[in-house]
């Protein structure tokens, strides 16, 4: 039985047409996954070899002088990326890789990035991720819409129930039939992608792999449902779209909207205006009302000598940093309301599979938002640490010889994997289960 559905199935324009789709669009999909890791490679080594020679340069004009040396003088701060990145590569597009800060302000600095095409960003990246989620649902649906309806439309399946005892099981085995199908695609293109990107086959690709499978499931029960109704092709076509319509776009862009409206987040702009204010006005207040706040933080420097009536180099740190000083709880209120809006999101998902398998494409790939922030706040720590390495040089006037510049390369910060196996497959996996019940109690009238 099995052979003779295969050899029917593969003589259908539906196969060829499937097959021809999903492997050009998920091939093109990786190498638009390999171009992005390429864009990634070039970026950093060219952050390398300008750090390097704008120290050098730098070095060479402002020796004598540490404080203006550091005036100009940028150290950046890497995030270490991961070749599985390209198979979903998430909000990454728009959040810098790297940032390369001074030991100024850094609120002023944190949210910089690269100009990019506003119709690109909006359209997306077209990666393995959006093929997984997107594109394999609707051949799914092409393939599964018309399984029963077809030859009853056509006259052919009162011929068919007399050939066989069981109906419900023929049709399941011509659905079986089309969902392998599918899912040989869907393992030539994982495996594809793990050689050619280069991906370890490690835990992170397999919760990847296991959640696509687990998605493509999903969608495969929702067809079996959908026919399972014993419905015309038209109304089975009709509600596997609008269903797909409604799972794809809509929820997601409904979510968005509330988490939005619900968790209004200050605008980068705010932290960015409030610690130029903190720093700015400083400039008109007397020297010691900056150095006295700044004292309270770095009291091991109170015995500097900072003269009224000329510049030193510890009143304008001091007020470089008390700007920041001053966004600093603009600054936690952003991070706070987007992990809130991050959480909400996640909670809703584990009820939507579209949203849950996107989150979690992007969280195991280290291209979600919760990724960023953690690369914000180590390019916090790093600041810090820039700033409390170089304050005591700069304020005993130390040369630029004084600094073993060697020791200031580009630094790398490592994303750290941690997912719940429980969490990431239990929700698509028991949704998936209570459809494919639904689907097989409706199939028992025949």
């Amino acid at each position: 039985m099995y052979s003779l559905l295969f050899k029917s199935f593969f003589r259908t324009k539906i196969f060829l047409v499937s097959l021809i789709l999903l492997l050009t669009v998920g091939v093109i999909s990786i190498l638009i996954g390999k171009q992005y890791l390429v864009k990634q490679e070039k970026t950093i080594a060219a952050a390398q070899v300008f750090q390097e020679e704008s120290i050098k340069k730098n070095v060479e004009y402002h020796s004598e002088d540490l404080g203006l040396l550091l005036y100009y003088l940028r150290f950046t701060l890497i995030k270490k990326p991961q070749n599985i990145n390209a198979i979903s590569i998430g909000q990454s597009d728009v959040n810098p890789l790297l940032q390369a800060v001074t030991i100024r302000g850094l609120e002023a600095q944190k949210y910089d990035t690269d100009f990019e095409n506003p119709s690109l960003l909006m359209s997306g990246n077209l990666d393995l991720g959006f093929v997984i989620i997107y594109l394999f649902p609707l051949v799914l649906i092409a393939m599964t819409f018309n399984l029963y309806s077809e030859e009853k439309e056509l006259g052919t399946w009162r011929i068919l129930a007399a050939q066989t005892s069981g109906k419900a099981k023929f049709l399941f085995k011509k659905l079986l039939v089309r969902i392998l199908f599918v899912f040989a695609v869907l393992i030539f293109l994982m495996f594809l992608a793990s050689a050619m990107l280069q991906i370890p086959v490690n835990a992170n690709f397999w919760a990847i792999f296991i959640q696509s499978v687990l998605y493509v499931m999903f969608w495969s029960a929702l067809c079996f449902w959908i026919v399972s109704f014993l419905k015309n092709s038209s109304f089975n076509a009709l509600a596997l779209i609008s269903i797909w319509v409604v799972l794809t776009i809509l929820i997601p862009a409904l979510v968005n909207n509330y988490v939005i409206n619900t968790y209004q987040v200050p605008e980068a702009l705010d932290a960015m205006v409030e610690q130029r204010d903190g720093y700015h006005e400083k400039w008109d207040l007397e020297k010691g009302a900056t150095m006295n706040e700044f004292i309270k933080e770095y009291p091991a420097y109170k015995n500097y000598p900072v003269p009224e009536d000329e510049f030193s180099w510890i009143w304008y740190y001091g007020m470089q940093y008390m700007g920041d000083f001053a966004a600093k709880n603009t600054s936690a209120e952003m991070t706070e309301k987007i992990m809130l809006r991050n959480a909400v999101s996640e909670k809703i998902a584990l009820f939507v599979p579209t949203m849950h398998a996107q989150l979690s494409f992007n969280s195991l790939a280290g291209t979600d938002m919760v990724s960023h922030l953690t690369f914000l706040k180590s390019l916090t720590e790093f600041h810090k640490n820039l700033r409390q390495g170089f304050y005591t040089k700069i304020f005993d006037n130390k040369s630029a010889d004084s600094v073993d510049w060697k020791n200031h390369e580009a630094k790398f910060y490592e994303v750290v994997y941690s997912f719940s196996w429980f969490k990431l497959l239990l929700p698509t996996f028991l949704i998936t289960l209570a459809i494919g019940i639904l689907g097989g109690l409706n199939l028992r009238k025949l």
